[in-house]
């Protein structure tokens, strides 16, 4: 039994480090790390966490099913590039895929035919896109449908959260994992990839003002934080608060839209008494609506806006402003 076969038998008992294997097998860490590269590229083991705290494993029963080389599938141009853009596939056990291996991945996982489901993919993907013009879902007619005093001139997301058979979307899997994972390295991939649709916003209604709704679930890293920081925005930011209340109740949790207009209202504060034309509020996730909505009320109540208020999330509901309760 050579060294290779030696650590495979090893990690059947459990993990363990790159020490943990060297000491076991009496051999240089360097050796080890040569022969887990192998190993790695084989697909026989996989690697978890980050330095200094990484460890080896076998993989699952899910990791090793090895879907089939990409350049077997002779799928059409047209298609391929629009899963190769839009595609990706975070796995149960937290590897990140895009593209069209990616799609590959997901389909084997769920043994789905790959040329069925891609061209299913290709037509949903049209169907959705054509609620997009310039890269920009409107939103208005539901927030008018939802709402019978709508304080907002514009109402726009940059993509849906979800769709049927495929699930989440790229955006809307980044946003979830970024916010549940706290992992910058995700939240700066989500933010990176809207930068131009946002600028092109902040160009298309001459915005001089931006809010960004606060979080109400307490977390190490918030991403509109991390979304203010990174965007480095020259518009001047609005200062919005929100209140700390006895119980924290998240937007999330409740189900009633009256629920969640009277958090909105009762709980975000506009701290700013300084003056702009038009104004652009960024949230992550359109559930109701009910929080730019509101926040739009209090901006308009306190004199502050002079032109048009416009809202932008990051992610909508496909069947209008459905709760996500998610994130």
């Amino acid at each position: 039994m050579d060294n290779a076969e030696k650590i495979v038998q090893y990690l059947k008992a459990n993990q363990a480090t790159v020490n943990e294997i060297a000491d076991y097998l009496a051999i240089s860490r360097q050796a080890i790390h040569r022969i887990l590269n192998r190993l790695i590229d084989e697909g026989a083991v996989t690697k978890i966490g980050r330095p200094p705290k990484v460890y080896y494993s076998l993989p699952t029963k899910i990791a090793t099913r090895k879907p089939i080389a990409a350049a077997t599938y002779a799928v059409d141009p047209k298609t391929k590039k629009m899963i190769e853009n839009n595609f990706l596939y975070i796995t149960p056990f937290g590897e990140k895929t895009s593209g069209w291996n990616g799609f590959i991945a997901w389909c084997t996982e769920r043994k789905q035919d790959v040329m069925k489901m891609a061209k299913l993919y290709k037509d949903t993907t049209e169907k959705y896109n054509k609620h997009k013009v310039g890269g920009l879902i409107n939103g208005m007619a539901k927030f008018r449908s939802t709402f019978d005093d709508v304080a907002l001139d514009e109402a726009f997301y940059l993509d849906f959260y979800s769709v049927e058979i495929f699930g989440k979307t790229k955006l809307g899997q980044l946003l979830l994992f970024a916010k549940q994972s706290q992992d910058q390295t995700l939240m700066n991939q989500l933010i990176d990839s809207i930068r131009s649709e946002v600028l092109n916003v902040i160009e298309k209604f001459d915005i001089d003002g931006i809010a960004y709704i606060p979080p109400t679930v307490k977390r190490e890293r918030q991403l509109m934080k991390q979304l203010e920081k990174r965007l480095a925005l020259d518009e001047r930011t609005i200062s919005l608060l929100k209140i700390k209340t006895p119980i924290i109740v998240p937007q999330k949790t409740l189900n009633k839209l009256g629920d969640r207009i009277i958090n909105a209202r009762e709980t975000i504060v506009v701290d700013d008494t300084s003056k702009y034309t038009n104004i652009l509020l960024i949230d992550d996730a359109v559930g109701s609506g009910a929080t730019l909505n509101e926040v739009a009320k209090k901006i308009r109540q306190k004199g502050i806006c002079s032109g048009k208020i416009i809202g932008l999330a990051i992610t909508g509901s496909v069947k209008g402003f459905d709760v996500i309760s998610e994130i």
